[in-house]
Parts: C-alpha cells; structure tokens; sequence
C-alpha cells in the first residue's frame, strides 16, 4: 500500500505537496459510511483504497501523477535494462524542477515515499536529485507486528554511502555512479530480503496514461481464468462481448486484437479497433486495474474519466472500494473533470484532493477534509461537494462563474 508521497520542485509545484492516503478520523455519519471499505492493516491503521484529484486545466492535477510515475521510473528503469534484459519496459519521464522564479532550477527535486508493500514491514524510500544527478538517497523500514523502532536500511549523501545492519556485508560495494539509485544498484547486484521487499513494492506501481493508448501496449490475459474475469467485467458494463483474440504479428513485432459478438444466436467478429473508443480504453485499462486488485498494487491514471460514461466510472470506482473484491489492499489514485461522482455516496472527504495554482504560478495540493467552513467545521459529509465545488467554496475554482458573468 501506498501510506503517503510527498515531493518537492517538480514541475509546477515548488514547495512541498503531501499527497496522504491514510484515513483520517472523520464524523461518526461519515465513518459509518465507509466503515468496510478502508484498507486495514495488521498494526489496526487504516488507509484509502481510491483517491481522486480535481481541479482546473493548468492547475497541477497531472503534476501530482507524473511526479509518482517519475519517481518510479527512477527506481525501476534500471532494473529492467540491467537486470531484466527488457529495455523496451522503461519508462519515460521528466525530472523537470519548477520554472517561474530564478532560483528552483538550481535546486534539487525531492521525492518522499511511505509504503508497505506487505503487512509486516512500512518503508520510508527519499531520494533527492539534480539534472538526473542523485545528492541523497535514504531508506528506512519498521516492523509493524511488534511495533518496533524505525531502522536504517541505507542512507546516501554527497557520495558517502551506510548501509544498514540488515544489509550490511563485505561482499557489497557501494562505489556506484551518481546517476543510478542505490536501491536500484542493489536490487541488481544482490540478493537482499529488505531490498527484494521494496522493489516488489515499486514493481506493482502502474501509471496509466489513456493519452498514451496504443494497441500494441494492451495487456490482455491470455489465462482462461483471468481472461473470463475480465470479460463477465466487460459485460457487466453492458458491453456485449463475448469473447477476444489476440493474433501476434511477427513482421511488426506486434499483435492485432479481434473481438466476438453474439447477436440473435450468431457470432460477429471485430477488430478491436473499430470499436468505441470507450471500448478500446476499457480494453486498455481494464487489464492494469484486474492486475492491481489481484496483487495488491498501485494504480494512477491521469483523466480516468476521458471516454467513459460517468456510470462506468463509478462502477471502476467501487471496484477497488469493495472488500468482498479488494481483498489484496489494491489502491486506485486518479484525476478527473467528472464531478458527477464527487458526491458523498462515493467518496469520503479525505478521499477527495484539489489542486490549483497560487499568485505566483506554483500548485497547492490539499484534500478536502483539510477545509473548514466559516466556523472552523470541517466539511460535512452530508454536503452537496459538486455543487459547492462549482461555486467555488473549495478553491480549486473551475471559473464557471467567470464564464457565465
């Protein structure tokens, strides 16, 4: 699970955003809401299973998925080169510090990771870098069972290197280039149980990219199990297909997806492609979101919402916030325009972020438990949060009201 992220002059957020999905404790009405669908974990602590960003073009909600997908890319791209063999798994990013002022091009970028990627040990991953250039690199972890005291696992600045007493052995060498993440180095070279663990954890970590959709990226099962699971999901959406073909194509190094209809007793095959887009993308997307709930991972998608009817949505939504199907503690984190379901029924108050820009051009990242009326009470989770939003009581203000006017 992911506990919290932080980071620091990344695109347009200068100074430090916290992005927390552990579950704060709300009113008794709210509570009971949402009593069985929070993530709980073996030391009692509770966590979100969805978390959703709102907020205007421009104002950073894509910032807060990239700078996670950065971070990932960080740690994992070195491991699928060197160690994998499977250089077409990188993945691309941008380590790009904040622009408007003339003194964060010359700061480093900061990245903050509290996770656990089971229920016996929470890790805290920081690294920090410049022009793809690593200044500190720390990690920690603690034991949940025995609530025990937080231990260093390594810790890396200006070129010196400590390992931990649960790594610690002769044979490891610790004379690595500047460029390469120690724990990626590690997970390489070595054979390590504290770094098996915390790989494992960023290898679950999916960013999902609809913008970035080609055929050939689609990651259908071929298991007859899987394949079923996934196809009774499609046509619980009302999407009437009953079967799907996958043809590899050696010449492009490629594959073409055909899929079956079943009209008055006849069968109606397609290529996927002229299919709705709708379609498509849940084609797309459906096989990362199966992936996440049967392991357990972490899944963030940028505009979830883009080609997908608002009741379709709802439906990927309360996927991962039914416990009866998210047994493995799976987290979905996304950003939306779709205020149709910013509504109570579907979200806690902590469940719900914004993002927006300040005066000076930076983004501001906050959720809305953290806003308080006139009289200093939180948000009340009876509360119409569309339509307050609309008006503009929460920030992130989507300036409707200035079109109308």
């Amino acid at each position: 699970m992911l506990c919290q992220f932080s980071f620091k002059n990344f695109r347009s957020y200068k100074d430090e955003a916290v992005f927390d999905l552990q579950a704060v404790a709300t009113s008794k009405d709210e509570t009971k809401n949402f009593k069985d669908s929070l993530l709980r974990d073996s030391d009692g602590k509770e966590f979100l299973p969805v978390s959703v960003i709102y907020g205007p073009n421009a104002g950073g909600k894509s910032n807060v998925i990239r700078a996670f997908h950065c971070v990932v890319a960080i740690v994992m791209n070195p491991i699928y080169r060197l160690k994998s063999g499977i250089d077409d798994k990188r993945i691309p990013f941008d380590c790009a510090p904040f622009n408007f002022d003339e003194n964060s091009a010359y700061n480093p970028t900061d990245f903050t990771l509290f996770f656990r990627p089971d229920d016996e040990y929470e890790y805290k991953y920081f690294i920090s870098l410049k022009q793809e250039k690593i200044l500190e690199e720390n990690m920690y972890r603690k034991e949940l069972k025995k609530c025990s005291r937080t231990l260093t696992v390594f810790e890396r600045s200006k070129g010196e290197i400590t390992l931990g007493s649960c790594i610690r052995k002769a044979s490891i060498n610790t004379q690595i280039n500047d460029s390469l993440p120690l724990l990626s180095s590690l997970g390489i070279n070595y054979k390590l149980e504290p770094i098996d663990r915390a790989i494992s954890w960023f290898k679950s970590c999916v960013v999902f990219n609809y913008a970035d959709y080609v055929q050939e990226k689609i990651k259908l099962e071929q298991n007859d199990e899987e394949k079923q699971k996934f196809l009774s999901l499609i046509n619980e959406m009302g999407i009437n297909i009953s079967d799907y073909k996958i043809e590899n194509l050696p010449e492009t190094n490629s594959h073409n997806i055909s899929v079956e209809h079943i009209v008055n007793d006849k069968s109606f095959i397609m290529d996927l492609i002229d299919e709705s887009e709708g379609t498509k993308k849940l084609f797309n997307f459906f096989p990362y979101a199966l992936k996440a709930i049967s392991c357990g991972g972490v899944l963030m998608a940028d505009e979830l919402e883009v080609k997908l009817h608002p009741k379709l949505l709802k439906y990927i939504i309360m996927l991962f916030k039914n416990p009866e199907i998210n047994t493995k503690n799976a987290q979905l984190v996304f950003t939306s325009h779709d205020i149709s379901t910013m509504k109570s029924t579907v979200f806690r108050t902590d469940e719900i972020w914004f993002a927006c820009k300040r005066a000076d051009e930076s983004s501001d990242l906050y959720s809305l438990y953290e806003i308080k009326d006139e009289n200093g009470n939180h948000i009340q989770p009876t509360a119409a949060f569309d339509k307050q939003y609309l008006e503009g009581r929460y920030g992130a203000d989507p300036y409707f009201r200035n079109m109308m006017d």
